[in-house]
């Protein structure tokens, strides 16, 4: 019988989606710990946000059910991504890293990490989709990769909780040829583009329902770091890059932004959003264009792999294609492959939100316990 097993976590991260990670771990480790078969006994040794970090010299374990509370009451202030690698590697059993930040010196630091033999879980696309020197780094160090240090796993820095990686990692790996990837990736846009022109017809204002969407929490606290078109290149970028193409980062190819260029650089999201109705004829003509063919226009991000092709942008569909009849905020993502032909494989579901990101996130740290003995 298998020996009982003990593993380290260490967290970064505790808003939104690392909130709802260490919720989901509290129930995860009471049940990896009742397992008669092979008990695996999770302890968080580690804790940080931004301001200050929660730790013990000794390694003890940090309270899942009480580490709010902890951390509050910390007096210790923040650590170096460095300094936090030095602790984790001379902790006395392996460790798993999980950043829940989307910060860009933890995501330069995964490199470090990995070479120490800590495991990186994440759904921070910086490291993945930023210089393409970082991301051969990350899968040089990494055991999954071509080095022998730490695991790495990233699921959630495209889809959430949906198994777009996954999928793509296993077609790739089992010989299939991925000739096209096409779709939805942000759920922002998605649900802006469902509500601006739905498949039914009618629809308000594009800047109404740039604003609709704020308020509903669907948008970033200023809309244009939805609207600029960089989120879905960041995620086209790692799907490129998984697909066997050199991108050199989410620049490199063409990107639409919805911005209008007079907008770009008011002061404020607020004021941003007091200017946007300004231009709503552009977009109104837009619409009207896409009803005269009868069809609806969506956001959407597309790889051409034997082109080597990548683009970002608004994109015309007939009511019948799966992606013009997406709803709410979903995302799609249609994988044309050798061995699918001419009908995709399609991924689609929520694409956004605390849980199932959180979701794919914990989905991952399984991924690493089966590996790590």
């Amino acid at each position: 019988m298998p020996a009982p097993r003990q593993i380290f976590l260490a967290v970064i991260g505790t808003g939104g989606v690392g909130k709802c990670f260490l919720n989901q771990v509290q129930e995860i480790a009471g049940r990896l710990s009742q397992n008669a078969q092979a008990p695996i006994y999770l302890s968080l040794i580690l804790l940080a946000r931004s301001s200050k970090v929660l730790r013990h010299a000794n390694y003890a374990p940090i309270k899942l059910s009480s580490w709010e509370s902890d951390l509050s009451a910390s007096s210790a202030g923040p650590l170096s991504p460095s300094e936090i690698a030095d602790y984790l590697a001379a902790a006395p059993s392996k460790v798993v890293l999980v950043d829940n930040t989307s910060n860009q010196d933890v995501a330069d630091a995964y490199p470090l990490f990995l070479k120490k033999g800590i495991s990186v879980v994440t759904p921070n696309k910086k490291g993945f989709s930023g210089s393409y020197s970082l991301w051969q780094a990350i899968y040089g160090a990494a055991a999954n990769g071509h080095g022998a240090g730490g695991y790495v796993f990233h699921e959630s820095s495209v889809g959430a909780g949906l198994p777009v990686l996954s999928t793509l990692k296993e077609l790739v790996e089992t010989g299939d040829e991925v000739r096209r990837i096409e779709g939805v990736f942000s759920g922002t846009m998605s649900f802006l583009f469902n509500s601006f022109q739905p498949v039914a017809g009618g629809g308000g204002k594009f800047s109404a329902e740039v604003k609709k969407a704020k308020d509903l929490g669907f948008t970033e606290p200023d809309p244009r770091d939805d609207l600029n078109g960089l989120d879905v290149a960041r995620k086209l970028t790692i799907l490129a890059r998984l697909s066997g193409l050199p991108i050199e980062n989410p620049t490199s190819f063409p990107v639409q932004s919805l911005i209008p260029k007079e907008l770009e650089s008011v002061a404020t999201g607020d004021e941003f959003l007091a200017r946007l109705p300004e231009f709503d004829a552009d977009m109104d003509k837009i619409k009207a264009e896409a009803e005269k063919e009868g069809k609806v226009v969506r956001f959407v991000g597309s790889i051409d792999v034997p082109s080597k092709q990548v683009k970002v942008g608004l994109e015309k569909f007939d009511h019948s294609h799966p992606i013009a009849a997406l709803k709410g905020s979903d995302n799609i993502i249609n994988f044309y492959t050798k061995r699918y032909g001419d009908k995709p494989l399609i991924i689609q579901g929520a694409g956004a939100g605390g849980d199932v990101t959180a979701m794919g996130v914990s989905g991952d740290l399984f991924k690493v316990l089966r590996l790590i003995h």
